[in-house]
């Protein structure tokens, strides 16, 4: 399988801080990853040197096979769209026409402009001019303008955190459909349930540290209490522990009829999330 990025003990420090310390990892072609871990864990300062505006300063980034050094070809950065919290957008023009801008830029289209507003929910919209709209509008937008020409990799910084679940639910069909069609993501999220939802594997950074990587199912599985949690008709709820006694016990319940549900007791990503760095979300 295509790599796609590879990063290997990749270290930036800033002055005195070292806001990545040894950072290793690697994405396949067409995967969804997740980069998850608190404010200031060093997400947005990976994404900026995975995306060539940042310098790191020691260790080895790989984008499409190619050193950053040759990542900043402009033929290689129109294969990636970037969507981050300073993508400015041109206040006084119409969303139609901030997208239009794009469209040349890229040699993109103009019909492509009203499939992505479609996408992102904004197609009744175009026309508004965009220092008008809601900062869930704007996010909306810009995640458009990074989507247009269809990237093979596409950097996504919280891309929902300023919308509404309806909304959010529509950028990720949006988002699934892109990645069906090959788009490589790299996606941040403090939403532990959109991650669960979209992403094939996911890397938790704390203190700019991997502390663990692997699919969700995985990690639930690796962190997940040894016990089932029965609840009977009489609401009782009760813990059995995966062995013969408690699977003897529960065939009792079912047996005579007093069973309701059985749980096992797996954590969801947040959970793990506030287990590995000590925070909650």
């Amino acid at each position: 399988m295509e790599k796609i990025i590879e990063v290997n003990q990749l270290v930036k420090s800033f002055g005195n801080k070292t806001a990545l310390k040894n950072v290793s990892f690697d994405i396949q072609k067409g995967e969804t990853f997740g980069f998850l871990g608190p404010s200031g864990s060093g997400k947005t300062t990976t994404i900026k040197i995975l995306t060539s505006q940042l310098l790191q300063t020691a260790g080895d980034v790989k984008v499409f096979g190619q050193t950053l050094s040759k990542k900043k070809n402009p033929a290689m950065m129109q294969r990636i769209g970037i969507l981050t919290d300073n993508s400015g957008l041109y206040d006084r023009l119409s969303i139609y026409d901030n997208l239009q801008l794009f469209c040349r830029l890229y040699d993109v289209a103009e019909q492509r402009i009203d499939e992505v507003l479609d996408q992102v929910n904004l197609l009744k919209d175009k026309n508004t001019v965009v220092k008008s709209l809601s900062k869930g509008m704007k996010q909306r937008v810009t995640l458009a303008r990074a989507i247009i020409h269809k990237p093979d990799l596409l950097f996504l910084d919280e891309p929902t955190s300023a919308l509404d679940p309806v909304n959010s639910k529509h950028i990720h069909e949006g988002l699934r459909k892109l990645n069906a069609e090959g788009t490589t993501i790299f996606l941040t999220t403090h939403d532990m349930t959109e991650a669960e939802d979209l992403c094939d594997r996911v890397a938790f950074l704390h203190n700019g540290e991997v502390q663990a990587l692997d699919t969700p199912q995985n990690l639930r599985l690796q962190y997940a209490d040894p016990s089932i949690t029965v609840l009977l008709k009489d609401k009782q709820s009760v813990s059995l522990e995966k062995d013969e006694a408690g699977a003897e016990q529960i065939y009792q319940w079912m047996k005579n009829g007093e069973l309701l549900s059985i749980h096992s007791n797996e954590p969801t990503l947040g959970d793990i999330f506030v287990k590995l760095t000590g925070r909650a979300l």
